[in-house]
């Protein structure tokens, strides 16, 4: 585990943040002897949304947490990513392609991986302080200090950590937001239906409808596997699907993909759905005086590849990384982000590329995917490159972190 230098004395450190980013940074910064409190908007800690993919990159940093045991056991392996447009496959990305012990993904609930991560922090003896909304933040000679509406702004930390997110009120705006958004629900898997409970599988008419079905897992305290079934949507539509009925919609699912049944008797009421909306921003300057802002509050986008919890993770580590190697506060803040900067930048740059083939209202890059992307994902060297790009693998982010792939062997199928 990174331990503090030991010729200077440990940090006092805010985490701005109770999502999965926020709880495993101030676990790693505990467990390496930082004094650190979390702070939270919520009367108490809760998970917000529905179903995640973590990649071999994210499970590298569970894994030296102690907690990729118990991620396993209640997620859902996934060997493979599937997708049609009617009898033409668009979408064939096989993790064996990679050749390792490590090469699948797991679908879990944010509330199971929330849970997880929770119990562990409590653990720890983390100070967590909840019903505090956040305003902003303040320099105080060469420390911070978080302001909040309502409250006292707290005492100054010698480092706060943004983990609030891509609408962190600790950042300048920047970026767009995105056309497209998704509405989400968690369904009980179908035991009998025509799913398989290692693949996610979508299906899409052009770019601008698209339905898909991600094994997630068990929730805490239950026994009972879950998929998270989602349907793209734009922002802008919102208020017209809602005025459409949920009769109406159920309509057209079943009209892409008729297999959805199962899933569909399961939802009786919009109430059920939720819409998550999408940005895609990258502060130029991640960090301020005693301040750095990681996961989405740096980087935030499409969830197309699946890596927004998994770049958090890693960015976690990286803080824990600079800070057990810097001189000072400000030289660890430098030092994370310029271990997490090239691949960043790669991701960003991939997203923006890859979203509009498969949320967007063109009509000629679903008939380019189609002809191209389809045919040649079944080729080498196309299988290996799409799943090093879907794993998060793609320029080398663990290396220079000091972590691997971690070598676990694959859990036992659930069938």
């Amino acid at each position: 585990m990174i331990a503090v230098a030991t010729d200077r004395p440990a940090l006092d450190i805010a985490v701005a943040g109770c999502g999965p980013c926020g709880l495993a940074t101030a676990l790693l910064l505990r467990r390496a002897g930082h004094r650190v409190t979390l702070f939270e908007r919520f009367e108490a800690a809760r998970p917000i949304g529905s179903g995640l993919m973590l990649q071999p990159t994210g499970m590298a940093v569970l894994a030296r947490l102690g907690l990729l045991d118990a991620v396993l056991a209640a997620g859902a392996r996934i060997d493979r990513l599937f997708g049609k447009e009617g009898d033409r496959v668009v979408l064939d990305v096989h993790y064996a392609a990679l050749r390792g012990r490590a090469a699948f993904g797991v679908g879990i609930h944010r509330a199971t991986l929330f849970s997880i991560l929770h119990v562990a922090v409590l653990s720890e003896d983390v100070a967590v302080e909840t019903d505090h909304l956040l305003t902003g933040s303040r320099l105080v000679g060469q420390r911070r200090a978080l302001c909040f509406e309502g409250r006292p702004d707290s005492r100054p930390f010698d480092l706060v950590v943004d983990a609030l997110g891509s609408r962190t009120p600790l950042a300048p705006p920047t970026g767009r937001e995105l056309a497209y958004g998704a509405l989400w629900a968690s369904l009980d898997w179908p035991d009998a239906g025509p799913f398989d409970s290692h693949v996610l599988e979508q299906r899409y008419s052009r770019a601008s409808m698209m339905v898909g079905v991600l094994p997630i897992g068990k929730l805490p305290q239950s026994d009972r596997a879950k998929a998270a079934f989602f349907w793209s949507l734009r922002a802008d539509r919102l208020d017209h699907w809602r005025r459409g009925g949920i009769d109406a919609w159920k309509g057209q699912v079943a009209a892409l993909w008729p297999s959805c049944a199962p899933m569909l008797s399961q939802i009786e009421s919009p109430d059920q759905l939720t819409f998550a909306r999408y940005a895609h921003r990258t502060l130029a300057a991640p960090a301020e005086p005693a301040l750095i802002h990681i996961g989405d509050a740096w980087h935030s986008a499409s969830p197309q590849l699946g890596q927004g919890a998994n770049m958090a993770l890693l960015d976690a580590w990286a803080l824990c990384v600079g800070l057990a190697e810097g001189v000072s506060v400000a030289d660890g803040i430098a030092r994370a982000i310029a271990l997490r900067r090239r691949h960043v930048r790669v991701y960003q740059w991939l997203t923006a590329l890859f979203t509009p083939v498969y949320q967007s209202d063109s009509r000629l890059l679903p008939m380019i995917r189609n002809r191209l992307v389809g045919p040649l994902s079944r080729l080498w060297p196309a299988t290996r490159i799409q799943a090093a790009l879907v794993s998060g693998l793609v320029a080398d982010p663990l290396t220079p972190l000091g972590l691997a792939a971690w070598p676990v062997p694959p859990p036992t199928p659930r069938g």
